[in-house]
């Protein structure tokens, strides 16, 4: 059961008033892009509402421009839907109404509720007024029922150009409420739909759409984020004055901000447009497909969802909150195994050349029950680069000339020699093992500070890592261009390493816990039979915590 909120509040108390016989929700995506995490949100709440109260929720695409809009966007947003574990109980489209829309628009007409409008987009909007100004009437305002029937049919005929003209609705131009002021219900847009092809070549728009649209498929509760709060008295209008039998209300909650996160879909569309990422898939982007790829599970993002609740007020939320459930999902679920992503080669001088002993690892020290598996060793090893330091500041405890550390699951190590090339750079350690340390063997007699992970060189298998940072760190303020400009250069580290021998069949989304890197999943794009690509989910470490409730 979900926590309360005020909009389930409501929706007990409209059950109980028996002001509402069943629930019916709807999520509303218009297809002009993918779905970002700020839809998880809008898609956790109406689905988990209705069906907590046994109601229906109707996946409806407001497809009503045809300019933006493309089939390969409502496929994909039926993909996001069911992998974040939804179904809906009826798939729809504004485009099915658009006959009925017209027929509606027809009345308001008839009502003297509607008018065409001969001016342009420019001039329309020089005469809305301002919020401590009225509009100024349309010189076309007071045209003849007939004359106005007579030119929204020539519109629908197509005997105008784009532009040309539009239905407005006629209402208040000196109304506080600059969305009352006799806003533009239909345009002329001559181009190809993707549901209805050249039918069409008068277009509703989307305010005078989408309260039609709840009422025709019986929506209850069309619940939408508060950007649309002040065009609620225009969705009571067009409900009312267009006499449609069902009437649903809107009620309004706060969208979702994340920190060091891109939520505007026209900014994503232009990172996808201009090349700056790998598609709307891409692991930087915030589209539930750019999650899914860089290695969340449904589960996570639907506790993240949760957690964050149902608010009538704006905020930002700490993207460490999402990172924080991920963390929590995987933490009992993958094993936890060994990469090195910056290789440094080591060749333990005194251990026994041709031989390969297979030592015991658990596989998850907090899920006993993930059992143990075998892994290799033997005289040539990788390590970290960072593990090693020729020259280190006091109180650090990993590898450098003289000192000992453990490897994981294996033996005590010594750093005896430093190999380095013509540059100066140190290429390889030469060091010893003490075979008396072996891990698991209760030994005892000395005690090292440092642990550090390795792969044994004969047996590991090559790897591509990639690491990731926000795309943007200083929000979206700022114009188009200047948005590209700051993007962040390091939000992207690709590395070449190695994995243990049994990830060599690991396939796409796989997941693992690699030591003292973070949570990576196998990239399902570009890994190959024999080419491993692992996606830095998430680190393993934060400061983050959750607020006391």
């Amino acid at each position: 059961m979900s926590s309360s909120n005020f909009i389930k509040n409501i929706v007990i108390e409209d059950l109980a008033a028996g002001r509402v016989k069943e629930v019916v929700t709807r999520f509303p995506p218009e297809p002009n892009g993918y779905l970002h995490i700020g839809h998880a949100k809008s898609i956790c709440l109406n689905f988990e509402l209705a069906d907590e109260f046994k109601g229906r929720t109707h996946l409806r695409f407001d497809d009503t421009n045809p300019v933006k809009e493309d089939a390969e966007y409502v496929e994909a947003i039926k993909r996001d839907v069911q992998w974040l574990g939804f179904d809906w109980d009826g798939l729809f489209f504004a485009s099915d109404y658009f006959k009925e829309m017209y027929e509606r628009a027809k009345l308001l007409i008839r009502k003297g509720l509607a008018y065409v409008d001969d001016q342009s987009a420019d001039q329309i909007r020089e005469t809305r007024g301002t919020l401590t100004q009225p509009g100024i009437e349309s010189p076309y305002r007071n045209r003849s029922v007939e004359e106005n029937l007579d030119l929204f049919e020539r519109m629908k005929n197509g005997e105008f150009p784009d532009g040309a003209k539009v239905l407005r609705a006629k209402i208040d131009m000196a109304s506080p409420n600059i969305n009352m002021r006799d806003p533009v219900i239909y345009r002329i847009v001559h181009a190809t739909h993707h549901n209805t092809g050249d039918k069409w070549c008068i277009y509703p728009m989307y305010a005078f759409a989408h309260p039609l649209e709840d009422a025709i498929e019986g929506v209850t509760h069309s619940i939408c984020t508060l950007e649309f709060e002040d065009q609620r008295p225009f969705y009571d209008w067009v409900i009312r004055e267009t006499e449609m039998p069902h009437v649903p209300r809107q009620y309004e909650f706060a969208r979702l901000n994340l920190t060091n996160t891109v939520m505007s879909k026209r900014k994503l569309k232009m990172l996808v447009d201009e090349k700056a990422v790998d598609g709307w898939d891409d692991p930087r982007m915030p589209t539930i497909s750019g999650l899914r790829r860089k290695g969340y599970t449904p589960e996570a993002i639907r506790a993240f969802c949760r957690e964050i609740g149902v608010a009538r007020s704006n905020s930002v939320v700490d993207e460490q909150m999402l990172e924080h459930f991920i963390r929590e999902d995987l933490k009992l679920k993958c094993l936890r195994t060994m990469a090195v992503l910056r290789p440094l080669k080591v060749v333990i001088t005194n251990y026994p050349e041709g031989q390969t002993e297979w030592l015991e690892a658990e596989n998850n020290t907090e899920n006993p029950e993930m059992g143990s598996r075998r892994i290799p060793f033997s005289r040539e090893i990788y390590i970290e680069q960072d593990d090693f330091m020729e020259n280190p500041p006091s109180k650090y405890f990993r590898l450098f000339p003289g000192n000992e550390v453990r490897l994981k699951h294996a033996y005590f190590i010594k750093c005896e020699e430093v190999v380095k090339n013509e540059a100066g750079e140190v290429v390889e350690l030469r060091c010893t093992y003490d075979p008396e340390t072996k891990s698991g063997s209760g030994f005892t007699g000395r005690k090292v500070k440092g642990t550090i992970h390795w792969v044994d060189a004969a047996h590991a298998v090559p790897a591509e890592f990639r690491l990731y940072e926000p795309l943007i760190t200083d929000g979206e303020e700022g114009d188009d261009r200047s948005f590209l400009e700051r993007l962040n250069p390091n939000s992207l580290t690709k590395l070449q390493g190695f994995v243990e021998p049994g990830l060599k069949d690991a396939v796409p989304h796989d997941k693992f816990q690699f030591f003292r890197h973070g949570y990576f999943n196998v990239d399902p794009k570009d890994t190959k039979p024999g080419q491993l690509v692992f996606n830095r989910i998430v680190s393993l470490k934060s400061s983050f915590q959750l607020p006391n409730k």
